[in-house]
């Protein structure tokens, strides 16, 4: 493994990429449900049960994009090309998503399928790729904690700009028109991420190449990770974590609007989160520094449990303690995703070392397929208790309509966060065993 420092611009350029990322990514978290219900006109149960499907099918292409990642040969490297070939198809994609050709009910569930499949197909097959890279352009601990710590802040960075500014642009591009606005709003967002991409293409290098071995298959690819408990492990965290997130973001659209009757505080409220969520990620090497990431993943996930309940007994026009909850959970949940992608590069090493071979990509699709599920399964709770309470879309809203919107917001993923400090409690990559392993991982490349 090479031990080459990284350079600030390297670190910095390589964050700027889930910046672009989160220009997709937070649109269909935060309003692509609301997009499906209110404008384009499909039923909650519909629109939900699109996204748990596409959701599911997605998350199970995931390996096999990672295992094709990890078989890429270019003068680039493996991963970096992804930057460079695949923004203007997702950006094609992205645009047809929010498109609202004039169908009947079935045809536009049709279009919603056909076109949210394509869009997050394409979508992993950049961001996989991406993910992977920050495994390969340092071995080092340390830097890949300040890596992915430079991804996170980037990324909230990109969700605050959207949240903000996703509803202003489909006012203004649409004039009065929110299904024309949804459309021009993503061609804005394609074009902006597309550049961003290739800046994070020009900036950086893969250093760490995987010791000789003789070639896998993906199956022996797979087996390795079906035998790898950390794997395991990061795997059900990252499920259990995106959902309790997409939860919260994507509920965040409907109690603002159906319970505090005050939609447009969505466009500060989300915000507020991510800007909480950006300075929590920023504190990520430094708390590392100090405290073990398993002790700490532990510590916040029992925090966002506390402070998600909470919520639960904020009242409708208590905005103030509304807003002081929301960046609590903030700073609490922003280094959970350095945390998680920087254990991910550490199982790569680990399965290096146990099994010497490296499939870093396909280390990576764990985050990757497990977000998709959690995803998946948070969507498929909203539909599920939306039809159950009777929700009924543009229309003042049952009691028991309302109570679930809450829980949604508090109980449900307080029980997710629990659930994610319990898993990390079985975790035991912490920094001694990971000291070790890339010491023998050194020197057995540095002998071959």
């Amino acid at each position: 493994m090479t031990r080459s420092r990284l350079t600030q611009r390297e670190i910095v350029g390589y964050g700027l990429g889930d910046m672009g990322f989160n220009f997709y990514w937070t649109n269909i978290s935060t309003f692509l449900l609301i997009f499906y219900t209110d404008t384009f006109g499909i039923s909650a149960a519909a629109a939900a049960t699109m996204l748990f499907v596409v959701k599911i099918f997605n998350a199970f292409t995931d390996p096999l994009i990672g295992a094709f990642a990890d078989r890429t040969q270019t003068r680039w490297g493996k991963f970096r090309p992804y930057l460079l070939f695949l923004p203007l198809p997702l950006a094609v994609m992205g645009v047809l998503t929010y498109n609202t050709p004039a169908l009947g009910p079935t045809g536009k569930l049709v279009w919603a399928y056909v076109t949210y499949l394509l869009l997050m197909t394409v979508y992993t097959g950049i961001n996989l790729p991406y993910s992977a890279l920050s495994g390969v352009i340092t071995g080092d601990a340390r830097e890949r904690n300040a890596v992915n710590a430079s991804r996170f802040v980037a990324g909230f960075a990109g969700g605050t700009i959207v949240t903000a500014a996703s509803p202003r642009l489909v006012a203004w591009l649409g004039d009065g028109d929110p299904a024309l606005g949804w459309t021009l709003t993503m061609v804005f967002w394609g074009t902006a991420a597309a550049v961003i991409f290739a800046i994070t293409f020009r900036t950086t290098t893969e250093r760490v190449q995987p010791g000789r071995a003789e070639p896998s298959s993906v199956r022996q690819d797979l087996r390795d990770l079906r035998t790898s408990l950390p794997w395991i492990l990061l795997f059900f965290l990252a499920l259990i974590i995106m959902g309790s997130i997409t939860l919260r973001m994507t509920s965040a659209a409907y109690y603002f609007k159906y319970v505090v009757n005050r939609p447009e505080l969505l466009a500060t409220f989300v915000p507020a989160y991510l800007l909480a969520a950006a300075a929590g990620t920023a504190c990520t090497p430094m708390l590392t520094r100090f405290i073990d990431k398993r002790k700490l993943l532990i510590g916040l996930m029992l925090l966002s449990t506390v402070l998600s309940t909470a919520f639960l007994f904020v009242d409708a026009d208590q905005i103030a303690l509304m807003y002081a909850l929301q960046i609590a959970l903030g700073l609490a949940l922003g280094p959970k995703s350095p945390l998680n992608f920087s254990m991910l590069a550490d199982a790569a090493d680990f399965n290096e070392w146990r099994n010497g071979r490296r499939a870093t990509a396909m280390t990576f699709a764990a985050s990757s397929f497990a977000q998709k599920l959690g995803t998946a399964v948070a969507v498929g709770v909203i539909g599920a208790l939306f039809t159950a309470l009777g929700y009924v879309p543009n229309a003042v809203q049952s009691a028991d309509s309302q109570s679930g919107i809450v829980w949604l917001m508090s109980v449900i993923p307080a029980a997710f966060t629990l659930m994610a400090a319990v898993i990390m409690m079985f975790y035991t990559l912490d920094n001694p065993t990971m000291a070790r392993i890339q010491a023998d991982l050194a020197a057995r490349n540095s002998s071959t």
